[in-house]
């Protein structure tokens, strides 16, 4: 089929119009990514989905055909997509609590794109997280560090023009979901965080329909996988398979975020120069919620003790 019949099929009016199928989305993303298509009728499919509101079996369908796409690559215990933009953040504690997953033993990838704010690639080497500039690359810092940060222009270069529609667009698409789904070094656990709640459950379903074994979705900062220790948080998701859900209790007796003026920065916590409740807990909360997903006893207790004995080292 081409892109244009998928576009009928979303938009054929009142009482015709339909969602598409997995299959028929996952030919509407090969269709895309083949850069055969015409722009318009790229702009027309993303643009008709957004205003509908995606499906599982949509993103299930983009997803795939996007991994898919993508040269093999496993090895990988934790997949933690990065893919927040456009909204004012603090600190991104989220780093640290991955650099703690993987001082557990777990070989932890992270990947993404944050449009223009440059505090996630900044923070990478303050907690010792190095970037690959190959897949190949990605692999041997696996090995050495455990730990290694993909970029999206690297990952998936096609996914990261379509991402960049929004300049053109005005508006968020699909593809920032898409992108969370795609799990490149199909690791058996993913770490997801959303800013709009409605996500949660739309991404634990389609991860259900891609057979993915364990899955944490929760509602965090920034739109990171970063719970704030204030507040209960909601995680939605999969265990072996299975749907589930579950309340964590809010671990930190401050209220609020601090002001970002206020915070430490994310160095200085890692080496214990600054001191802070609130970012240390973030931090372990954070982790110990990741350590959980991959069904580590006692997730909270390991995370202390990784905090306490954390190497303090920097990524060259």
């Amino acid at each position: 089929m081409s892109l244009a019949d998928h576009v009928r099929t979303l938009a054929r009016g009142q009482g015709r119009a339909r969602s598409l199928t997995r299959l028929e989305a996952e030919d509407a993303m090969r269709e895309i990514l083949s850069g055969q298509a015409e722009p318009e009728a790229v702009g027309a499919i993303l643009m008709l989905m957004r205003m509908k509101g995606e499906t599982a079996d949509e993103i299930a369908g983009f997803a795939h055909a996007g991994q898919a796409a993508l040269q093999a690559f496993d090895g990988v215990d934790l997949d933690w997509p990065s893919y927040a933009a456009g909204r004012t953040r603090g600190q991104p504690y989220f780093l640290a609590a991955a650099r703690l997953v993987a001082q557990s033993g777990q070989r932890v990838l992270l990947h993404g794109w944050n449009g223009q704010d440059p505090k996630v690639r900044a923070g990478l080497s303050e907690v010792g997280i190095r970037r690959a500039d190959s897949m190949d690359a990605a692999s041997r810092l696996l090995d050495q560090d455990r730990i290694a940060y993909l970029p999206l222009e690297v990952l998936h270069p096609p996914l990261l023009r379509l991402l960049r529609l929004r300049e053109v667009l005005g508006l968020r698409s699909c593809v920032n979901t898409v992108c969370r789904m795609l799990n490149p070094g199909r690791a058996d656990a993913s770490v997801q965080g959303v800013f709009h709640p409605s996500y949660r459950l739309l991404q634990a379903d389609a991860a259900a329909r891609l057979g993915w074994k364990n899955l944490s979705v929760i509602k965090g900062g920034g739109g990171e996988f970063e719970r704030t220790p204030a507040k209960d948080v909601l995680s939605f998701g999969l265990r072996d398979s299975a749907a589930w859900s579950r309340t964590f209790s809010a671990e930190c007796a401050e209220t609020r975020r601090p002001d970002i003026a206020e915070e430490p920065r994310l160095a200085d916590l890692w080496e214990g120069r600054e001191a802070s409740e609130f970012a240390t807990e973030t931090v372990l909360g954070t982790a110990a919620l990741a350590l959980e997903t991959l069904g580590i006893a006692a997730p909270a207790e390991t995370a202390a003790a990784l905090w306490a004995g954390r190497t303090l080292s920097r990524a060259a």
